[in-house]
């Protein structure tokens, strides 16, 4: 395949920005395009929400209870420690490849919001929460007015980085697994066939969605405080 731009060269490796803009206004264009963008966005939002919950569900346990510790921690961090690849293949064995970018998305986020939020409990001021238990606070009241001003930066910590985990291990397991439609599957098949172009173009449409993503959930947690914002 011989891809050229008014004769400067073979663009087979290297594709020039004008082509990759072009292939990609064209590809914006289509139906194809839009359900692909959709359809993966919907994927890893549900993976990262999940994950979130469970990440935070565990974090609580793991602080509250000796035994809880004991048991899963290490099965966190074991999940911390292995590669995606190799869990992106058991899952694909286990469900349906449709599902596999959602379970791998929560399964990378949830040992980045447990360690987070693990350490921002672990740090909250000993003295504020025995002034709360001797004005005999509720437990609600105690969670509102003393723990989660205290997490607020870990909290932060936590979601940012879990959404560029997810977005990019969602990604990876649609390369893998190829659910249609979606971005993984569409990088997979311009490889295949050799289109370098159009892979630029969506690889650009992945990093330029990552970004946003991350920006507007910025914004969104901005909106609670400053001490919401980075």
């Amino acid at each position: 395949m011989d891809r050229r731009l008014e004769g400067r060269g073979n663009e087979l490796l290297l594709p020039y920005p004008a082509t990759v803009w072009s292939v990609l206004t064209g590809l914006a264009g289509t139906g194809e395009f839009w359900a692909a963008v959709c359809s993966s966005l919907g994927r890893i939002a549900l993976g990262l929400v999940c994950g979130l919950g469970l990440g935070a569900l565990l974090a609580v346990l793991t602080c509250a209870s000796r035994w809880a510790d004991r048991l899963l921690s290490p099965a966190i961090r074991v999940v911390r420690a292995a590669p995606v690849a190799s869990f992106i293949l058991l899952v694909l064995l286990w469900t349906g490849r449709n599902n596999v970018p959602a379970v791998i998305a929560a399964m990378m986020v949830v040992p980045v919001v447990w360690d987070n939020l693990s350490r921002g409990i672990q740090a909250v001021d000993k003295k504020l929460l025995e002034l709360g238990r001797a004005c005999r606070f509720p437990r609600i009241k105690i969670v509102n007015l003393i723990y989660l001003p205290s997490l607020r930066p870990y909290i932060l910590t936590a979601l940012t980085t879990a959404a560029g985990l997810a977005w990019k291990s969602g990604v990876a397991a649609e390369v893998l697994c190829l659910p249609e439609p979606s971005l993984g599957q569409r990088i997979y098949y311009t490889k295949y066939y050799l289109d370098i172009p159009e892979l630029f173009a969506w690889t650009a449409v992945t990093v330029a969605l990552s970004l946003i993503l991350e920006r507007l959930l910025r914004l969104a947690l901005a909106r609670w405080g400053r001490g919401w914002a980075a």
